[in-house]
């Protein structure tokens, strides 16, 4: 199931966005994206996911947009330190 959303905008200012940027669409959904991710109402990966781009794009994407603070937390790093020394064991 996919999900579309509608901005009505007057329509000098519709004209002036799409003028400025010929992919006026995309932009306004990775903007919108990335706005959720900062509220955390998205993890990381459905971002990756809505925006249909790998990891490191996404991380590219985070840049651009200046979310900086996403450092991973205490839990998820244990996370991958238990993952690793499962790998090791095997």
């Amino acid at each position: 199931m996919n999900m579309s959303v509608t901005i009505d905008l007057p329509e000098e200012v519709e004209l002036r966005l799409r003028a400025a940027s010929p992919d006026f669409d995309s932009e306004a959904k990775e903007a919108m994206l990335v706005e959720l991710y900062r509220q955390d109402k998205l993890t990381r990966y459905e971002l990756s996911q809505a925006l249909g781009i790998s990891r490191l794009d996404t991380d590219a994407v985070l840049k651009k947009h200046n979310v900086t603070e996403d450092l991973p937390s205490v839990e998820e790093l244990e996370e991958d330190l238990r993952q690793a020394r499962s790998l090791m064991n095997r």
